[in-house]
C-alpha cells in the first residue's frame, strides 16, 4: 500500500509555451504546402504533449521504499528530510547543490525536498526531489 504518491505533471504554461511549435511549423512549411504545415504542427504539438505526459516522474513512498522517477532506495538508508520553497529552493537547486547529489527535479515545480543518505557505501550525499506537496512527502518518509 502506498503511503505517498505524486506525479510531477507539467504546468499549464508548459503546454502553452509548447503551442508555439504550431505557428512555427506552419510558417516553415507554408511556402511548400499549407496543408503539410498544419498537419506537421498538429503532429509535433501532440507528440510533445504526449512526451511530457509519459515522461512525468512519479514520487512514491511504498513498502519501505522511496521511488523518485526511475531510482529506488530503501527508507532505512534515508536521514531526516528537509523541504525548501521559494528562494531557498532556488539555492538548493543552484548555488548549494552538491555535484554528487541525485536529482529528480522539474523546473515547473518550485518546492524541493532534500533527503540525506546515511549509507556509508553510497557516494551520493543526498537526493533532491521536486514535490508539489513537500510536507506530505516528509511525513511519509518519517513513518
Amino acid at each position: 500500500m502506498s503511503s505517498y504518491r505524486e506525479r510531477l505533471w507539467p504546468s499549464v504554461w508548459i503546454y502553452l509555451a509548447t503551442a508555439l511549435v504550431i505557428p512555427a511549423s506552419i510558417l516553415v512549411l507554408a511556402p511548400v504546402n499549407l496543408f503539410a504545415g498544419v498537419i506537421a504542427a498538429i503532429v509535433l504539438f501532440a507528440g510533445m504533449c504526449g512526451i511530457f505526459i509519459v515522461m512525468a516522474p512519479v514520487i512514491e513512498v511504498r513498502d519501505g521504499t522511496l521511488t523518485a522517477g526511475k531510482a529506488r532506495i530503501p527508507l532505512e538508508f534515508l536521514g531526516t528530510p528537509a523541504s525548501y520553497t521559494g528562494s531557498a529552493a532556488t539555492l538548493q537547486r543552484g548555488q548549494r547543490l552538491d555535484a554528487r547529489a541525485w536529482l529528480c527535479l522539474r523546473g515547473w515545480v518550485d518546492p524541493v525536498v532534500k533527503i540525506p543518505l546515511e549509507d556509508p557505501n553510497d557516494p551520493t550525499p543526498y537526493w533532491l526531489v521536486s514535490s508539489r506537496n513537500p510536507e506530505g512527502l516528509k511525513a511519509a518518509l518519517a513513518r
